[in-house]
């Protein structure tokens, strides 16, 4: 599959394994990251951001996409829906079928509540899906989530807000415990201990893995838990607009049938926001590693209510997607892949930063070599760097990767690269979404009654970059206390007469402000839909 361009720079990576597996590679000071930063993090490019002219955020800037369905009106201004008619009555609405929304539904159906999710696609048709690495937890005896702590506070840039990020490392190792009991398979020494290993940023082995599927199986089996309890699912169904009821407090959702196009009226005592990501929406025309529905929903659904956001203007680029070949450009390839021994070489095979430093950095550092420097290895969509995967079976020895990263190497298989005898070309993608929806420690935005966020779709838990492994800890820690939150509020809730008075007044702000977009949001699907609404 390679080009002899791309086989001649090859030969080169060859030739220096020899001598970059003998040296140790240098950590980069502060400074120096912070310099890397703003010369080639597409966050700080400042073209690539606008200001929010109206709701909670005014004045704040955000991804240009994303202020444009911030600015554009609700669906519902056109096609009026009859709120007294009620499809759905229940005590916790979930908004979304991943990781995060799975468990939350799972703990409110636990407490005793009436739950429903409700999702655009299937259920586990989500990011939560196509995570690969692993899940952190400090539950070894050389660990503690106070090291857990430290290491994610800094790799965030000391952004994190510590109510949640001390939530996340503290019940980590519970959460490890919650998924083994529901049957997840984690690797396991034959004494039946669970093998952890490092990952970018990092200071101890913390990483629990399924081989290179770990939030599949993780999903897996989120999914039949929520099928052998019974939990009603309405899938291929999308919220599109939140409800209140005459207190002002969120009461339920309007939803479209993404098959027919009907409206439906979900009545709902607490709602949870579960709706994960934004990779569809392709911020400065990167390519994503996320699935089909992340389009930022949940911050538009949210935002338009009336809850604010939180670092909405920080993205985070994985920094090894899949460069070449091109039908498979912008997937994931798992941080493990390095944190097994592989380094990212240029052109002429030189090792130009440390194999393990934070995402958002080594996303810099790429970004970078392929640019400024020049080192990059063309590719018939651009350009990237050699990830140097034969080192690992090299340092573990053969069949290290059949065993550790099978996945990966049965999806460059499917190319003609046997990543075992080859390096494999990646670029950064754009992979999670760092801002979302401020909540509080119990899951509750801080403004709008009874709506609750979990998952991608929060912001602050992680600052403004994430550590590997953390997301699916976090889906599992805030979605689980979500679920029990609601559950626990529906009981002392009794709604009053539902509206939609605020699509009036959003509507009314946009106009006083000037701001005319001409389309609608939440945007449902990204816009090369087949069947775009």
């Amino acid at each position: 599959m390679f080009t002899p361009e791309m086989m001649e720079s090859v030969k080169k990576v060859e030739a220096t394994r020899a001598e970059r597996m003998a040296m140790e590679p240098r950590r980069m000071t502060a400074e120096e990251k912070d310099a890397l930063l703003k010369e080639f993090h597409p966050d700080y490019k400042e073209e690539a951001f606008c200001e929010i002219k109206i709701g909670p955020n005014k004045g704040q800037k955000a991804p240009k996409e994303l202020v444009h369905l911030l600015h554009s009106n609700s669906r519902l201004l056109a096609d009026q829906v009859d709120l007294s008619k009620i499809d759905y009555d229940v005590d916790v609405l979930v908004i979304g079928g991943g990781g995060a929304g799975a468990s939350a539904a799972i703990e409110a159906h636990e407490a005793g509540a009436n739950v429903m999710i409700v999702t655009k696609l299937r259920i586990g048709d989500a990011n939560t899906m196509m995570a690969e690495g692993g899940i952190q937890a400090a539950d070894k005896e050389n660990d503690s989530p106070v090291q857990h702590y430290l290491d994610a506070f800094g790799g965030g840039h000391f952004a994190a807000r510590p109510e949640l990020l001390k939530r996340l490392v503290m019940e980590a190792p519970d959460a490890i415990q919650w998924l083994n009991k529901f049957g997840v398979m984690f690797d396991k020494d034959e004494e039946g201990n669970m093998i952890t290993t490092h990952g970018g940023g990092t200071s101890r082995k913390r990483m629990h893995a399924c081989k290179d599927y770990s939030g599949a199986e993780i999903m897996r089996t989120l999914r039949d838990e929520v099928i052998n309890r019974g939990i009603p699912v309405v899938e291929f169904t999308s919220a599109v607009e939140l409800i209140k009821d005459s207190n002002g407090r969120v009461a339920g959702a309007v939803l479209l049938n993404m098959e027919t196009d009907d409206y439906l009226v979900a009545r709902a005592k607490t709602v949870v926001i579960a709706t994960g990501g934004a990779g569809r929406m392709h911020y400065q025309n990167f390519p994503t590693s996320n699935h089909y529905g992340a389009t930022a929903d949940g911050l538009v659904l949210g935002y338009r209510v009336g809850a604010p956001l939180l670092y909405q203007d920080t993205i985070q680029y994985h920094p090894t997607g899949v460069a070449f070949p091109s039908q498979i450009y912008g997937a994931l390839v798992t941080e493990k892949v390095r944190s097994l021994g592989a380094m990212l070489v240029n052109v002429d095979g030189e090792a130009f930063m440390h194999p393990l430093e934070t995402r958002d950095v080594s996303a810099a550092s790429i970004i970078r070599e392929c640019t400024a420097r020049g080192k990059g290895v063309t590719t018939p969509l651009g350009s990237g760097v050699w990830l140097d995967t034969p080192m690992i079976e090299e340092i573990g020895g053969p069949g290290t990767i059949e065993k550790r990263i099978p996945a990966m190497l049965r999806m460059y298989m499917n190319y003609d690269i046997d990543m075992r005898k080859l390096p494999i070309l990646v670029y950064p993608t754009l992979h999670y979404q760092n801002g979302g929806l401020e909540i509080g420690g119990d899951g509750f935005t801080k403004v709008i009654d009874n709506l609750l966020v979990a998952g991608e779709a929060v912001g602050g838990i992680h600052g403004r970059n994430r550590l590997m492994g953390n997301s699916l800890l976090d889906i599992i820690v805030f979605g689980r206390n979500a679920g029990k939150a609601a559950a626990a509020r529906a009981k002392d809730v009794e709604l009053g007469e539902m509206n939609l008075n605020h699509v009036e007044e959003y509507a009314k702000e946009l106009k006083e402000a000037g701001v005319e977009t001409g389309d609608v949001s939440p945007l449902l699907l990204p816009k090369y839909a087949r069947h775009e609404r």
